[in-house]
């Protein structure tokens, strides 16, 4: 089809795509920012950079790029005859809930064409990254997609890669949020990958970068960065917006904390609403769900005092409507807010509640809905008015309170103006004082986007020199040439602490100088190894283990670092000091009930924080004795009643620790330090289970045992697994004051247990010591299973054999063979699948005593339970 026989002053028609593809769009003609775009977006295959406003139907430009490489597959009678996974896409968005969205919306429209969706986020599980293969669209994030990359590369992670034809940038500007720089490093190793000579015949090799964006004012640098020529750079004003929006920006003095602060906002929500809301729906997003819930109470309240003045309810059949609805509900406060006009919507409602929520909202008898940001990605419910009440909410991973990303802020202003009712809209944002301006900048579109590569290169330097993206100093430099902040860094070199007015050449000197300082760290700290001139770069063991677990470089170096046969009191400084936990912060009204708990002098906490003098410490100080203590107050199995912000810094702590301690183990074992990859094994498992693993209180890792079941069990004499097996469902039920059949489910979640193993150490001969390891119990094929089976002397704390195995069978063999000369010993092993046996040869017949300790820890994908994970045994040689 030639371009120019299309007006590009017109809409154009459905119609003029092929027959094949005409069933996936439900609407005759495209609007106008999509007829502009049609010539460039399915008549060519040239990079696209798109900025115009939210609402202008950006999503249908994706779709017709998809179509245009599915063309490849028409045959000259117009049929379509696809390839399987022959020619990807690759959708990145900033959020799961985006991508769980779209996932949702093209599968179902895509299926006529038989086209395989495919999720790829935090909420999905692609152990086995050849499942991909088959995909035709990958829906990810930038996180997931460079985490699932970086892990598998020994296991086909970047096979797909070579597939990839089209990629596809949902929220560009995101790569001015911290989260940002794993966006730019992930495109940046596609268009690496796309210049490989052993990759010319892929379709990688002509990949096309199409990005869009809301409305930022330097998309030419974006353009510039992603190779896209004059006309696929398209900028779209508020004129094509489909509803005319008006923003204001209010700003108000900060609280004692961000939490109060949140709250403090509500006795200006009311007053907010009626000088803007124009008696047309509103939708007031809160930042978690108990906020949602009681703004929506406290508006219901004030309306409430109004009588029938009551602003919410404007008919009598109105309100007999929501009477009869409010019936339908058995939670007492959304009926309460429900009689009033006003509502909340969170994931703590149940289905029927959201949708009765939905439903009222939708005919316009709700008036006002309280929500959470994660709406804004989900179900469409567009409002007359949008109230952003606060610009901060809280980040789990972080543990602490952290601004909306600018693509959250501009999802949720997307809401506002109603197409189909209203010719205009409202955004009002509430925040502090000190960031009114950062928000009049976004919502005019007069924010640059910048890079955030800097402050994390190292990492993702690292990165590549693993994924062999980069193998020399030269590569290296070119990497960086493929990043945004290359592109930026000549426009704006202040922003990235360069003095203004510098000469280019200057500038380049200053970008080899970034790299080979970083290059240089990595290898100071053992993560790469250099050849003798300093050019070749090769990715060490260390250096795997940090960008496999994802470990800041800072958080590594402190591994390194760690003492000599550290103990679980050492690494757990070593986690409390990790990169991936200084956001949490210690706050001023938490250090009365942190210096309370690490004085408790019981037997329940394990570590205290002490003084030098090696005294229990009795103020806490900083962040890093903060963490401490909570994670011990955590992993004692009878944690303390801690407000809201702590327990989420809890949640923080054992997500984050967890995949560090995995990391610092895979470390340990590598340098054979084998009392520390002993504990690190150890510290991960306990976070995982949030127990000590010499808990009284093992029955907590059962579905359906909590605290007070657990104690009540405990002082009946219930207190581990055999004796739990043994017990009469029907005792258990009284003991614990559980109606039936709880007795049944507790001891049917038994069977999801690992095996349970017997592991023995005895003498086969002279100077020959054999461990065997047995499983007991039938093997649970529904769970899989870990065991980390360590073997070392306690002595020199020399890791002499270490394995990952799993338990699919009863018999496993693995021999080993010691041989000791002097103090010098050296360790040869092979692996043979029948029984599992271990002998150590000593050739020395009159050795001093040899003092060998084996560990099993069985880990489990879904139960890391502790009762079978620890076996140790101490058997001294003559």
């Amino acid at each position: 089809m030639d371009p120019g026989h299309l007006d590009p002053d017109s809409l154009k028609s459905v119609s003029v795509l092929p027959s094949a593809f005409q069933r996936l769009f439900p609407f005759r003609y495209f609007n106008a920012v999509q007829s502009a775009s049609f010539a460039e977006t399915f008549l060519s295959d040239q990079n696209i950079v798109i900025s115009a406003p939210t609402g202008s139907g950006k999503t249908i430009l994706f779709e017709l790029c998809i179509l245009r490489l599915l063309t490849s597959f028409l045959t000259p009678e117009g049929d379509f005859n696809r390839v399987p996974g022959g020619l990807k896409t690759v959708y990145i968005a900033p959020t799961k809930a985006l991508v769980q969205d779209k996932l949702r919306d093209w599968s179902l429209r895509f299926s006529f064409l038989g086209l395989k969706c495919q999720e790829l986020t935090g909420d999905t599980n692609v152990s086995n990254v050849h499942e991909l293969h088959d995909a035709d669209v990958i829906l990810t994030t930038p996180e997931k997609f460079d985490f699932v990359t970086r892990r598998h590369r020994d296991h086909g992670g970047l096979s797909f890669f070579a597939d990839i034809s089209l990629l596809l940038i949902d929220e560009v500007h995101l790569l001015s949020e911290p989260r940002g720089a794993s966006l730019e490093a992930v495109i940046s190793r596609m268009k690496m990958l796309a210049r490989f000579p052993e990759l010319k015949e892929c379709p990688i090799a002509r990949i096309r970068f199409i990005a869009v964006s809301a409305t930022v004012p330097n998309i030419e640098d974006i353009a510039e960065w992603l190779k896209v020529s004059a006309s696929g750079m398209k900028r779209f004003g508020e004129e094509t917006r489909p509803v005319k929006l008006t923003t204001r920006v209010y700003g108000y003095a900060p609280a004692k904390n961000d939490f109060l602060f949140e709250r403090r906002l509500q006795n200006f929500l009311y007053d907010v609403l009626m000088h803007h809301w124009q008696g047309r729906p509103s939708l007031v997003f809160c930042s978690t769900r108990r906020g949602a819930q009681e703004a929506a109470v406290t508006l219901a309240e004030t309306a409430l005092k109004l009588g029938t003045q009551n602003p919410f309810i404007k008919s009598q059949e109105q309100y007999q409507r929501l009477q009869d609805a409010a019936n339908l509900t058995n939670e007492r406060q959304l009926q309460q807010c429900i009689n009033c006009g006003v509502a909340f919507h969170n994931g703590g409602l149940s289905l029927s509640d959201r949708n009765l929520v939905e439903g009222l909202f939708l005919k316009g008898d709700l008036q006002v809905l309280c929500t959470t940001n994660t709406l804004a990605h989900g179900v469409n419910l567009p409002a007359h008015s949008v109230i952003i009440k606060s610009t901060q909410y809280y980040n789990k991973e972080k543990g602490s309170y952290t601004e909306y990303e600018r693509s959250t802020i501009l999802q949720m202003s997307g809401r506002a103006g109603r197409p189909q009712f209203d010719d205009s809209g409202v955004v009002i944002i509430m925040t502090r004082r000190e960031t009114v301006h950062l928000y009049q900048n976004l919502l005019s579109g007069s924010e640059p986007v910048e890079s955030e590569l800097l402050p994390s290169i190292v990492e993702h330097l690292n990165a590549e020199v693993v994924l062999l993206t980069v193998s020399d100093v030269g590569l290296a430099i070119d990497w960086l040439k493929c990043s945004f902040l290359y592109v930026r860094i000549k426009k704006n070199p202040q922003h990235y602490h360069i003095q203004a007015g510098v000469s280019s050449e200057s500038l380049e000197n200053k970008m080899k100088e970034i790299c080979l300082q970083n290059v240089n760290e990595l290898a100071n700290y053992g993560m790469l190894q250099s050849d003798e001139f300093g050019f070749t770069l090769t990715p060490l063991e260390p250096g795997k283990i940090m960008a496999k677990y994802y470990l800041h470089f800072e958080t590594m170096k402190a591994i390194t670092n760690a003492p000599d046969r550290s103990t679980l009191e050492n690494l757990l400084y070593v986690l409390a000091n990790a990169k991936e936990l200084s956001s949490i912060k210690l706050r001023r009204d938490e250090k009365k009930r942190l210096n309370s708990i690490n004085s408790e002098t019981s037997s329940r906490m394990r570590f205290h924080v002490t003084a030098p003098n090696g005294t229990i410490k009795k103020r806490i100080q900083t962040h890093v004795e903060k963490i401490f203590v909570l994670t011990n107050d955590v992993l004692s199995g009878e944690p303390s009643a801690l407000d809201f912000s702590m327990s989420q810094d809890i949640n923080c702590i054992c997500t984050s620790g967890t995949r560090i301690c995995r990391g610092m183990s895979d470390y340990f074992i590598f340098m054979k330090r084998y009392k520390e990859a002993c504990n690190a094994l150890t510290l991960g498992k306990c976070l995982k289970q949030r127990l000590w693993e010499k808990t009284s209180y093992p029955l907590k890792q059962l579905v359906g045992i909590g605290q007070v079941t657990a104690k009540a069990l405990l002082k009946a004499g219930v207190d581990s697994f055999d004796k739990l097996a043994a017990a009469d469902p029907r005792r258990l039920e009284l003991i614990t004051g559980r109606k039936y059949p709880f007795g049944n489910q507790v001891k049917s979640a038994l069977d999801a247990l690992p095996p349970r193993v017997d592991l023995k150490l005895f003498e086969v001969g002279f100077g020959k010591i054999e461990c065997c390891l047995t499983r007991l119990s039938p093997a649970n094929r529904s769970s899989k299973h870990i065991a980390d089976l360590v073997v070392g002397n306690k002595e020199e704390n020399r890791l002499l054999f270490h394995e990952r195995i799993r338990y699919l069978s009863k018999e496993t063999s693995i021999h080993l063979e010691d041989t000791t000369h002097q103090s010098r010993r050296s360790i040869k092993g092979g692996v043979c699948f029948q029984q599992l046996g271990i002998q150590l040869v000593n050739s020395k017949l009159y050795t001093a005593e040899l003092n060998l300790q084996a560990i099993t820890q069985i880990r489990s994908h879904l139960h890391a339970k502790l009762y079978v994970e620890v076996l140790g045994f101490v058997l001294c040689s003559p």
